[in-house]
């Protein structure tokens, strides 16, 4: 349950669009339907702000309500956030690569970006008989133990790396590189090879393969990679593919718009 936010005399010093986001933020993965009650309990906040929140949410489609009076994310949310220039934008542009990179490897394929100090998922092509992973669309994952997180935070901003690098670091499996000085020798070899190589870093059955996407500026604006089962395949060898998948990214997104694809003034 969130801490309470309450002022002087039990008032709530949050404003309205706070008390939205914590109220939308109460649901996840294993909580993707609640009832008011549970919804109040959880973000902290009081009932009648709940009721009359929900109310409104569900007037405009930001929230659903089933059959049972329980809430769930509704359709006017995704819309919005189908919105978001680093998500669907560069998912269409990535995808036909990610297919063309998932019929070459029959490998899962994945797409990320950088939010902060974590790395959020924006697209995925999983394998019918590839390795299982802990990662979902949408979801987000600490930067180091993965091979997209690798990647991004070897080009994030210095101040990012040392932020990320100062805070404990979480172990996954025995093969999870939790000492900082380690780490950093690992993205020194990332940025300069061109990718990398998470080897257990997440499950102890499992490795990654990934490479930076760059936008017009020269920027990382995202990471591509492949997951495999372990000691199913060399992963240096997958390095070119998963390597060339992104440059083709990047050439896509870097691209000049042409005269047929811009809007006619009116």
């Amino acid at each position: 349950m969130p801490p309470n936010k309450e002022g002087a005399g039990g008032r709530d010093d949050r404003s309205v669009t706070g008390k939205l986001f914590t109220l939308l933020s109460v649901f996840s993965p294993r909580r993707t339907v609640l009832t008011l009650s549970e919804i109040a309990h959880r973000s902290g906040l009081a009932v009648t702000t709940v009721h009359r929140l929900v109310g409104e949410l569900v007037e405009r489609g930001i929230l659903e309500r089933d059959s049972d009076r329980r809430y769930r994310i509704g359709l006017a949310l995704f819309e919005i956030a189908a919105l978001a220039p680093r998500g669907p934008g560069l998912r269409e542009v990535a995808l036909p690569y990610m297919e063309d990179l998932y019929e070459v490897t029959r490998e899962n394929v994945q797409l990320g970006v950088r939010a902060e100090d974590e790395v959020v998922f924006v697209e995925r092509i999983a394998g019918r008989a590839s390795v299982g992973v802990r990662t979902r669309l949408g979801g987000r994952f600490p930067m180091p133990p993965t091979g997209l997180g690798l990647v991004l935070l070897a080009h994030a901003p210095s101040e990012v790396r040392q932020r990320v690098l100062e805070a404990p670091l979480r172990r996954f499996t025995p093969h999870t590189l939790t000492d900082p000085e380690r780490v950093r020798s690992v993205l020194s070899d990332v940025r300069r090879d061109g990718f990398a190589i998470s080897d257990r870093q997440v499950t102890s059955d499992a490795l990654s393969v990934a490479a930076p996407v760059f936008g017009g500026s020269g920027e990382v604006v995202a990471a591509l990679s492949v997951v495999l089962r372990f000691g199913s395949v060399r992963p240096s060898s997958l390095a070119p593919a998963v390597r060339m998948a992104a440059r083709g990214i990047s050439r896509a997104l870097t691209a000049p718009v042409t005269s047929s694809e811009t809007t006619r003034p009116d």
